[in-house]
C-alpha cells in the first residue's frame, strides 16, 4: 500500500472527529492521504490537526488563488487512487447525486474520474428519509460505493442506523478498494453475484401452553446484519428468522418461523444453497407436550408442576452432514459465556461445519450493537477486534466471498 494515495473529503457532522483517527490508521498502513475539509467539517476539526496527521496541505476553498496555483481542483480530483468522503453527510450525498458544484468538495466529486467511496453518518431519521434512500440508490447506480452506517446510540440522543462505521471497518473497505479484491455493495456486480446464501437469525420460541413459551435474549441483529451484507455483495439471500422486532434488509427473502422444527424445515425447503450461516439462537430443548390450555396455579400448598423436555433438532449439524444439497460453505455461531475458543473449536469438530464464529455473550452482546468474535476454521483462529455488528457482518461477507473465490487457503470447503 506504500504507493497508494487517497483524497479524503471531510464532511460536516460530529463524526468528523473520527476522520483524524482514520488518517492516522491509513498512515500506519503506508497509505498517503490528502484532505479537503468542508466548511461544516471545520466546525468539528481544524485544518491544523488534519494537516499534522496527514503531513499534507489541507484544501478548504474553491476560489483560493494560492491553492489553485499549487494544485487546481481538477488535478486534485484526479490525483488519488480513491476518493473517500468521510463522513458523508446527507447534504454532500445530495449534491453529488444532483451534480452541484458550489464548493470545493462538490466540485471535486463532479470533476473526478477516480473511484469514490462514501461513508455515511447522520441522524437516523435523515438516513431513513425517502430522499436519502433515493440518493443512496442513485449513487450506487452511478458506480459510487456507499457503505452501510452502523446502528446504535447517537450524539443527538436517538438510536438507530446512521452512525459512522467503526474506523477498522472503513480502513478495511479502503484497502479492499485499493487492492481491487472483490467488489463492494453498489459498485457494479457484487463479489457474491450468482450465489445463494441461507441465514438463520433470532431466537426460537417453544410453546409451554397457548400463552407461554421457552426462548432466549437473542435480538436477531447480527443475523440480520449478515443477511444484509451478503445481499449487498450481490448474493440471493434467504433469511429464516425467529420472532424479532427488526425489518428485513433490502433485497432479502424473509421466512418467518417460531419453533426450532419450523426453522429446520424452512432451511431445508430453501436448499440447495452455496452458503449456510447458522446465526440463530435455537432452543436446545422444548416441552415434550405443550398444554392446549393456559396452565393455572392451583393455589397455596399445591405441588409445583413438572415439565418433561424433548431435544430439538440440531439444525447446524443436520445441514453440515447432508449428503445431498450440502452447501459448499457451512458456518455456525458459538455463543459462549466462558472458554469461548475452546468450546468453539470443539463445536467445529462436533457439528461437522467449515467455520465457527465464536463470541462471548456473558456481557451485553445479546441485544447489543457490538460484538467481539473469533473466526475458527480448520486452519486456526482469526481474532477480530470488538466492532459494531454491521462491521462484523461486512467482514464476514468479505471472508465468504474470498473463500468461494478460492483465495482463502485456510478453509477446507466440502464438496457438494
Amino acid at each position: 500500500m506504500s504507493d497508494k494515495r487517497i483524497l479524503l473529503i471531510i464532511g460536516g457532522g460530529i463524526a468528523a472527529y473520527k476522520s483524524l483517527e482514520l488518517i492516522r490508521e491509513l498512515g500506519r498502513r503506508g497509505i498517503a492521504c490528502r484532505c479537503i475539509l468542508t466548511s461544516g467539517g471545520s466546525q468539528f476539526v481544524t485544518p491544523l490537526s488534519v494537516s499534522a496527521l496527514s503531513g499534507e496541505k489541507v484544501f478548504t476553498e474553491l476560489f483560493d488563488l494560492d491553492d489553485e496555483a499549487e494544485m487546481g481542483h481538477i488535478q486534485l480530483s484526479r490525483s488519488a487512487d480513491l476518493v473517500v468522503v468521510c463522513p458523508a453527510t446527507a447534504d454532500l450525498m445530495a449534491k453529488a447525486v444532483h451534480g452541484h458544484a458550489n464548493d470545493l468538495a462538490s466540485t471535486t466529486l463532479l470533476a473526478t474520474d477516480t473511484p469514490v467511496l462514501m461513508v455515511p453518518a447522520m441522524n437516523v431519521r435523515m438516513w431513513q428519509h425517502a430522499a436519502t434512500e433515493r440518493n443512496v440508490a442513485q449513487l450506487r447506480s452511478d458506480g459510487v460505493t456507499v457503505m452501510e452506517p452502523d446502528e446504535g446510540a447517537m450524539a443527538c440522543g436517538e438510536f438507530g442506523p446512521g452512525r459512522l462505521p467503526q474506523v477498522p471497518a472503513i480502513v478495511a473497505e479502503i484497502e479492499r478498494q485499493l487492492d481491487g479484491q472483490g467488489q463492494s455493495s453498489g459498485k457494479g456486480k457484487g463479489a457474491l453475484e450468482g450465489t445463494h446464501c441461507i441465514v438463520t437469525a433470532g431466537p426460537t420460541r417453544e410453546p409451554l401452553d397457548p400463552v407461554r413459551f421457552l426462548s432466549n435474549h437473542s435480538s436477531g441483529r447480527q443475523g440480520y446484519a449478515i443477511a444484509g451484507a451478503l445481499a449487498a455483495e450481490g448474493a440471493r439471500v434467504t433469511l429464516v428468522s425467529g420472532p424479532v422486532a427488526l425489518e428485513a434488509p433490502r433485497g432479502v427473502d424473509l421466512v418467518k418461523v417460531e419453533t426450532a422444527r419450523q426453522m429446520l424445515k424452512a432451511v431445508e425447503d430453501a436448499l440447495p444453497a452455496d452458503v449456510f450461516v447458522s446465526v440463530a439462537a435455537v432452543a436446545d430443548w422444548r416441552p415434550a407436550r405443550a398444554a392446549t390450555k393456559k396452565l393455572k396455579i392451583k393455589g397455596a400448598g399445591s405441588a409445583t408442576p413438572s415439565m418433561e423436555l424433548a431435544e430439538n433438532p440440531d439444525i447446524l449439524r443436520t445441514v453440515s452432514n447432508k449428503r445431498k444439497n450440502r452447501p459448499g460453505l457451512v458456518i455456525g455461531f458459538a455463543a459462549e459465556t466462558n472458554d469461548v475458543e475452546e468450546h468453539a473449536t470443539a463445536k467445529l469438530k462436533r457439528k461437522g461445519c467449515d467455520w465457527i464464529v465464536a463470541n462471548d455473550v456473558s456481557g451485553d452482546v445479546m441485544g447489543g450493537t457490538e460484538n467481539e468474535i473469533a473466526l475458527v476454521t480448520q486452519g486456526g483462529i482469526d481474532r477480530w477486534p470488538r466492532m459494531g455488528k454491521t462491521d462484523v457482518a461486512r467482514r464476514l461477507a468479505q471472508k465468504i466471498a474470498e473463500a468461494l473465490g478460492g483465495s482463502d487457503d485456510d478453509v477446507k470447503l466440502a464438496a457438494e
